[in-house]
């Protein structure tokens, strides 16, 4: 039986004997029967998020509106199949996300195609597999993409990439809105009223709106709120300057997620219906008809769904100063703390020994001295080879960040559904890692 805890993540529990287990099952049978590091995703909790999202913005914006999971925080096959049943669009930012969509089967006319770089390559790439539409970044971009179309006879349809000049103060990283960013064409200094001309003046272009985004872990709804105004304001200048109404508003992705204690829950549904409220009260008063709406969730979507089981493999106990508690993975197949400091929350698979713990460096196996998953996690002072700990809320940029360096295979991909689990993508082996050397 499965005993419900106060965690952080609402499918966290530890069992009666105290082990931990995730989405319901035993983390130590997952380690037996799939061996470690491992990361796991909690199917359900990914299906009942899609849900949340796509009844709230059609409850706020109509039945027009989208939600389109932000391919980049976790891609593979199960994902876009998974986002297919539950009838989410996707975005994509990659040739490589777009054929591991379209190896799933996921409909590409559903897709929204990103990036502040694609090459002509991307762009053929992208037009043979049917992707619906470009977010288009810059005019260099745009006039590629216009002369591949024309080459193919189509007209393609686009969003443009517009930046708001909105701070979110979240990391410095994942701020993508400030008019300083290597993202999208700026309201403030007019090169976002200078592309839009531009587009619609092209054979190849078929310009269907504006798309911002202003940024990552973004807890309420007042950064989403003062993005749309700017952009609305906007879509009703382009009417007026230009007689162009645009068809398609993208409000981006950023909702936060809690890894840590310290970080608050977000209601997901009632903060899209203060948005929504918003927006379309202002939509009134500009006279304008609103646009339809999308959203681009990705970290909400997966983030508390996925967690990282290791393997304990050293404890170096320094008297003194601390203690280094080491496991069978690391920086490999999580990347953000090295990256820029990113908080988890780590947690023994045993039962924890009450109100005794030892403050510890939870670091990986990398020949490497930054390869520290995370600092100052209380753990069993009789931590030992062999024990398994949890690393909480992995699902989103842990697998697509994911690297081979010292040539370490990337862990396994497994299901969790319904308490039982089965394997989405294979553990990468010592072949795989050597497959492309010639």
């Amino acid at each position: 039986m499965i005993t419900k805890n106060k965690f952080i993540c609402e499918n966290i529990s530890r069992t009666e004997a105290g082990e931990l287990a995730f989405a319901g099952v035993p983390l130590s049978c997952m380690a037996r029967e799939y061996s470690t590091p491992l990361y796991l995703f909690d199917e359900d909790r990914i299906r009942e998020r899609c849900r949340t999202y796509l009844r709230a913005v059609r409850d706020g914006f109509g039945l027009g509106a989208k939600v389109l999971y932000a391919s980049k925080a976790a891609s593979f096959k199960r994902l876009y199949e998974i986002m297919r049943e539950e009838g989410m669009g996707i975005d994509v930012v990659s040739t490589g996300e777009i054929f591991t969509a379209y190896s799933a089967g996921f409909p590409l006319e559903s897709a929204y195609f990103h990036s502040n770089n694609k090459t002509d390559r991307d762009i053929e790439y992208a037009m043979e597999h049917g992707v619906g539409t470009f977010v288009v970044d810059n005019e260099e971009e745009l006039l590629a993409i216009n002369e591949i179309a024309i080459s193919r006879g189509i007209r393609q349809r686009v969003l443009l990439r517009i930046t708001p000049g909105i701070d979110p103060h979240t990391y410095a990283a994942v701020s993508t809105g400030k008019v300083d960013s290597k993202f999208g064409s700026a309201i403030e200094t007019g090169q976002a009223d200078a592309i839009t001309a531009l587009a619609l003046s092209l054979d190849g272009i078929e310009l269907r709106g504006f798309h911002c985004h202003v940024g990552s872990q973004v807890f309420d709804s007042d950064v989403y709120i003062r993005a749309a105004e700017v952009m609305l304001r906007y879509v009703a200048h382009i009417n007026d300057k230009y007689a162009f109404l645009a068809a398609e508003l993208d409000l981006g992705g950023g909702y936060g997620v809690r890894y840590v204690e310290e970080q608050p829950e977000i209601d997901i549904a009632a903060n899209i219906a203060e948005v929504a409220e918003y927006m379309n009260a202002l939509a009134d008063k500009l006279g304008i008809p609103m646009p339809q709406v999308a959203f681009e969730p990705g970290r909400s979507i997966v983030a508390d769904a996925g967690l990282t089981l290791y393997t304990v493999g050293t404890v170096k106990r320094i008297p003194g100063y601390k203690t280094y508690v080491s496991v069978d993975g690391g920086m490999t197949d999580n990347p953000r703390f090295a990256l820029y400091g990113a908080q988890y929350t780590i947690l023994p698979v045993a039962a924890p020994t009450p109100d005794n713990s030892v403050e510890c460096s939870v670091v990986g196996r990398c020949c490497e001295s930054g390869d520290i998953i995370q600092e100052s996690v209380p753990l069993p002072p009789d931590m030992k080879r062999g024990d398994l700990i949890a690393c909480l809320t992995t699902g989103a940029y842990n697998y697509s960040m994911a690297s081979n360096y010292n040539r370490l295979g990337r862990p396994a991909v497994v299901m969790l559904s319904g308490g039982k689990s089965y394997l989405a993508v294979k553990r990468e082996t010592e072949e795989d890692i050597t497959s492309l050397d010639v």
